[in-house]
């Protein structure tokens, strides 16, 4: 019985950016990235963002640090850029679908993150591809897995 569950939810995961994109859908919010201006795999990261039906707006920073202090990135988890999207923080390469799937379920948390640069993530494609995983920060700057790839 589980099976048509997965299903549907694999397919409603899916096809949300056809529907994001739809005449008169309802828009995800806008994902505010904060970035090196001369970071390449962060532009890959909002171009896969932007492929899978969001709108981004990039600033370009030299001090990436103070948004992630601001937003509440715990220490030794940080990544090369830091976004904002729907009152949470996104720190790093995570994959568009579990920004859908967060933004979906709206827990209480204050976001996700996807620490360092492990090649394969959005943005860090490439000839290998490594084991990753989302971790959900929650209120108190713990951490605890939210998706493996």
């Amino acid at each position: 019985m589980k099976t048509p569950i997965l299903k549907l939810i694999f397919i409603g995961l899916m096809t949300a950016p056809a529907a994001w994109a739809a005449p008169g859908a309802v828009k995800p919010p806008t994902v505010q990235v904060y970035k090196d201006p001369a970071c390449g795999c962060c532009t890959a990261w909002i171009k896969h963002l932007q492929a899978n039906g969001f709108q981004v707006v990039a600033h370009d920073t030299n001090d990436v640090a103070a948004h992630k202090q601001r937003l509440g990135v715990p220490f030794g988890v940080g990544s090369c850029h830091t976004a904002e999207v729907g009152g949470y923080v996104v720190e790093g390469h995570v994959p568009a679908q579990d920004i859908r799937r967060l933004l979906s379920e709206r827990p209480r948390v204050r976001g996700l993150v996807v620490p360092g640069m492990p090649m394969g993530s959005p943005g860090m494609e490439g000839e290998r591809k490594d084991a990753f995983d989302v971790l959900l920060i929650d209120r108190d700057g713990s951490t605890r897995q939210y998706a493996r790839y």
